[in-house]
């Protein structure tokens, strides 16, 4: 394997068993193990175990950004944009080895220090969240910043408990759920 695909390769690796068992139940013996690679070879690519959390949150995140675009660019606009994330979600539920968000899963294991890995995490959520707010923007007339921010903070945390309850559940009734009460937030509005 080239470098770059020797990098991709164990982010990849690590990213499975951090996802599929847990961060903190991952260890770098493991991740070497399952990689097939030496430990100088690991180590020649990433300083710790904390950095290979962060490319693979990194890299989830901006996969997803760019699947939930597609989604919201692919729908027609109004409604089904703005609702575009739960079919998304619907997807994801869909697909197997479902274990809710790849970042809050990561941050129910974190330690107060662990800091560097909490950035990336509300770093990457803000950037959603403004993603959404750009969404709003664009298919509702004439809202105020106040109103943007109320409605796609709205979506955000319908989202958000909808990916953990239904991985907690192991139902996708919450994603049905939540995509059904987002509506009522822009039902009175003048969409674009």
């Amino acid at each position: 394997m080239q470098r770059p695909e020797l990098h991709q390769h164990i982010i990849t690796t690590a990213g499975n068993l951090f996802y599929s068992q847990g961060y903190n139940s991952t260890g770098i013996n493991e991740i070497i193990d399952k990689s097939g690679i030496a430990k100088a070879t690991l180590y020649g690519h990433f300083k710790s175990k904390e950095d290979i959390c962060v490319a693979y949150l990194e890299q989830r995140h901006q996969a997803f950004m760019d699947s939930l675009k597609k989604y919201v660019e692919r729908s027609k606009t109004g409604k089904n944009q703005l609702l575009a994330i739960f079919d998304l979600l619907q997807d994801m539920y869909r697909e197997e080895n479902f274990q809710g968000c790849w970042g809050l899963k990561t941050l129910g294991e974190l330690s107060p220090n662990q800091k560097k890995i909490l950035g990336v995490i509300q770093k990457q959520k803000k950037e959603l969240l403004l993603y959404l707010g750009e969404v709003v923007g664009r298919n509702i007339s004439n809202l105020s910043k106040a109103q943007t921010e109320k409605m796609s903070g709205g979506l955000y945390l319908l989202y958000e408990s909808a990916i953990t309850e239904s991985h907690l559940f192991k139902n996708d009734w919450p994603i049905y759920m939540a995509k059904s009460i987002a509506p009522t937030f822009f039902a009175e509005l003048e969409l674009e």
